[in-house]
């Protein structure tokens, strides 16, 4: 058994969500596991070096984990011939034109979502990255919890029969800052600097559409900014100028070719009333289910009790209890860290892998499909796209 070293740049790690899930949770797990275990049973070792504007920040991080490689600049790590793969988790605006930097300097790309902010930026890249000849990828994170692979099984298995009907209900409450501090960093409400509800969530809520209940075919949304002051992380007021909360239908073909309806719930302003952050009730002729990150609960059509409406009489049943726990049959690892394992086996050894960025530019067609809803105030068709 032999190990390779696979040279990583890691650039915009040092916010939340590419610190803890990509760098701590993925890349630190699988180098203190040993590694990526190929199908030959050689071993992977990520040797990442990360790169930001913060040197002081950059050192410090890469330091507390045993990484020895950091730097500012980043030309110079494009440079570096031994770093064949780029990833990306700094600021949406910025994705496009680093990924295109990154593809002309002839690496690999894996990047967070959105890709971009905009439908055509996504398409050039997502192109791009296709004419390049080289590997790309896209985070798909959501399709790795534990609660969404047990709710697919059961859809692989036939569970549900004929699948009618899927909601989804994500969100709780984002602290304002003046009275708690904020849990979520400012820029997030300000559309000037790439935040808003639909732009953060609907690039998720279409891959985990299109690849558990079927695929998108028209939407109808409505945004709204429920807060409209905020105070920053220096205890400053300033005005959200991005939606804070979005209420959604969208129309789906099930994967047996029949329709679905997916209504879709998500709100930074809402307090939490339901087993998780995020739920996802389906409801089919044969079964229903209900998901959270982790759990799924379900209820077949021999198992579903007979409620009787009656407004005059207290109702006496607890139907929470009348679910059956969908049980934990294989250990479930961290999400991203799964998804890093396969791109990094796709790049070394051609490994299948199917979250490209074209899957990541359906999610900003979503996106834009979505505010073109609300501000038309009308259904909006979402058409295939060609690459």
């Amino acid at each position: 058994m032999a190990t390779q070293n696979l040279g990583l740049i890691m650039h915009g790690v040092t916010g939340r969500m590419g610190m803890n899930q990509h760098l701590i949770r993925s890349i630190v797990a699988i180098r203190n596991q040993g590694g990526v275990t190929l199908s030959n049973g050689d071993k992977v070792m990520p040797d990442p070096i990360l790169i930001g504007r913060n040197a002081e920040k950059i050192e410090a991080l890469a330091r507390a984990h045993g990484i020895g490689r950091w730097g500012t600049n980043l030309d110079a790590a494009l440079a570096n011939p031994s770093d064949t793969v780029f990833f990306d988790a700094g600021t949406t605006q910025m994705r496009p034109t680093l990924l295109a930097q990154a593809l002309r300097a002839g690496k690999h790309v894996y990047c967070e979502k959105p890709i971009a902010t905009t439908l055509a930026e996504a398409m050039d890249i997502a192109r791009t990255a296709q004419a390049s000849g080289l590997k790309h990828g896209a985070v798909q994170d959501k399709l790795f919890l534990p609660g969404l692979r047990k709710l697919d099984m059961l859809r692989r298995a036939g569970f549900f029969g004929r699948m009618l009907s899927l909601r989804l209900e994500f969100g709780y409450w984002v602290f304002e800052g003046d009275l708690q501090p904020i849990q979520r960093p400012s820029w997030n409400y300000r559309a000037e600097d790439g935040g808003g509800m639909i732009l953060d969530m609907m690039c998720h809520w279409r891959y985990v559409l299109d690849n558990l209940f079927g695929e998108v075919k028209s939407i109808s949304c409505l945004g709204t900014t429920h807060i409209p002051q905020r105070w920053d992380e220096a205890g400053q007021p300033y005005p959200c100028t991005a939606d804070d909360a979005a209420y959604a239908t969208a129309e789906l073909i099930g994967h047996n070719g029949e329709p679905v309806v997916a209504q879709l719930n998500m709100s930074w302003a809402t307090r939490v009333n339901r087993d998780d952050l995020v739920t996802f009730h389906v409801d089919g002729t044969h079964g229903s289910a209900v998901a959270t990150l982790t759990g799924c609960k379900a209820q077949s059509r021999v198992n579903t009790p007979r409620p009787v409406w009656n407004p005059d009489i207290k109702n006496t049943m607890n139907f929470s209890e009348q679910w059956q726990d969908v049980p934990d049959t294989q250990a479930y690892d961290n999400g991203f860290k799964i998804q890093w394992e396969h791109f990094i086996r796709h790049v070394v050894e051609d490994a299948p892998y199917q979250w490209t960025l074209p899957e990541g530019a359906k999610g900003v067609q979503l996106v834009e499909t979505a505010l073109q809803s609300w501000k038309e105030r009308r259904w909006v068709d979402v058409p295939a796209l060609n690459f």
